[in-house]
């Protein structure tokens, strides 16, 4: 008898893994061939601490610590640019993401294809980061092996059951009986939940696309921050000597293995092109993820309000890569029962209980 069964090979089921793996017996089950295949091997890789929720800012914060100790963050940058015309986009995203104002020409020394006749005004934050999302997944899978957890990828979930003492999952070629299910599904955790007869809490998984550019005008790239266009409508990084543009979509889709929309690729390139004097000539790749979100799109954490044996780890949106670390760890504290260093409110405000 497993004490812990986590469902999902992300960012979230290897840290939940990690951290439950101090508490009892852990195997994580992934259906793909590899951990972080989904979601979480499709990250834009950014570590802002002010992006997001309210709620999901606070495990930003909280995470920083880990995230350094772990040493997978090196210095990146993030620059917000607008014109007259998205100037009440810009002062809000500024304001949410305590962006400090910058003159169009520091903008231009640090990005020189900016186009100065049609960028007018820039913001700039020097703590953004880039995450090793990688080096991260595997600095939480050796946590939860150290710990006797087992790991077993290539084991999709068949069936769910009840059983006299837990659950029992049928996975792969496999059979296992847990007292806890840990759903950390990404956009398959309310499939996951109907499996397991409990109510689904209706989370909705976003498209985001991207295309991947040669460095512009041959420029080099590395040094560049990250570039937004306000109310996100788009974004770019750097990327390995090239440059990832994506056009920030959210739209709603059934859970699959994602893949990008040309034309919705297109419009997002060319809201790009619009803020920059090089022209993009050709794409040397193009992909997209799936960013799931619960109805209020802030995290759920903890036990389901119908059944405690049944905890969610899910919702992580965009946000999966730089919160870990923290939601990890108030899962940890809401299954022990210890007490959580995140504020009382910020708890509440994840729980699964919001929506009972």
């Amino acid at each position: 008898m497993i004490d812990f069964l986590v469902i999902g090979g992300g960012i979230a089921g290897v840290s939940a893994a990690a951290r439950l793996s101090e508490l009892g017996s852990v195997t994580l089950l992934e259906g793909e061939d590899a951990l972080a295949y989904h979601a979480s091997g499709r990250s834009a890789a950014l570590f802002e601490q002010n992006y997001g929720k309210p709620s999901t800012v606070a495990l930003n914060k909280a995470s920083h610590a880990f995230h350094k100790a772990a040493d997978v963050l090196s210095p990146r940058g993030l620059m917000l640019i607008g014109d007259a015309d998205t100037a009440a986009a810009f002062a809000a995203d500024q304001k949410a993401m305590h962006l400090d104002s910058i003159t169009v020409a520091e903008a231009k020394a640090m990005i020189p294809i900016l186009d100065d006749r049609v960028v007018d005004r820039a913001a700039y934050d020097t703590a953004a980061s880039d995450i090793d999302t990688d080096k991260l997944v595997q600095t939480f899978a050796r946590m939860a092996r150290k710990n006797g957890a087992t790991i077993s990828t290539k084991a999709r979930v068949a069936s769910i059951s009840r059983n006299a003492t837990g659950w029992t999952v049928d996975a792969g070629t496999e059979t296992f009986e847990a007292r806890h299910l840990v759903n950390a599904a990404g956009a398959w955790v309310d499939e996951i939940a109907v499996m397991a007869g409990i109510t689904p809490l209706g989370f909705t998984p976003l498209r985001r696309s991207m295309a991947r550019i040669p460095a512009p005008g041959g420029h080099d790239v590395s040094g560049w921050p990250m570039i937004f266009g306000p109310g996100e409508n788009w974004y770019a990084k750097p990327d390995a000597g090239a440059l990832i543009v994506s056009p920030a979509e959210e739209d709603p889709v059934t859970p699959h293995d994602a893949y990008a929309d040309d034309m919705v690729l297109a419009e997002g390139v060319a809201r790009y092109e619009a803020n920059v004097t090089e022209p993009v000539t050709r794409l040397l790749s193009s992909w997209a993820g799936l960013r799931t979100f619960s109805r209020d799109r802030t995290l759920v954490l903890g036990r389901d309000s119908g059944d405690p044996s049944f905890i969610w780890c899910a919702g992580q949106g965009g946000y999966g890569m730089q919160s870990a670390p923290a939601a990890s760890q108030l899962l940890y504290d809401l299954i022990a029962g210890a007490p959580s260093e995140l504020p009382k409110d910020t708890v509440a405000a994840l729980s699964p209980q919001r929506f009972a």
